[in-house]
């Protein structure tokens, strides 16, 4: 039998919410620029990342689990300074 942690898990989701309330915070009545770019390259480098590893580095299966061509995989990897 698995340990169970202590913790509730943490959605997502929540996670997001709790760092854009944070981010938001942050910046003292500035107003932000380009969040969505930010958002979606904060999120897609960690997300490759694991994925890749799940997948045992194998890109058209990870491909197929992002629903994503595997042409667009690698170049996003690159982007990230993944592959």
């Amino acid at each position: 039998m698995s340990a169970q942690k202590n913790t509730p898990p943490n959605p997502i989701d929540a996670c997001v919410r709790d760092n854009l309330e944070a981010f938001f915070s942050d910046l003292d009545g500035q107003e932000p620029h380009s969040m969505h770019e930010m958002l979606i390259k904060l999120v897609e480098k960690p997300l490759f990342e694991i994925v890749m590893r799940e997948a045992g580095g194998n890109q058209s299966k990870a491909a197929q689990w992002l629903g994503i061509n595997r042409n667009t995989l690698r170049r996003k990897l690159t982007d990230h300074n993944l592959g």
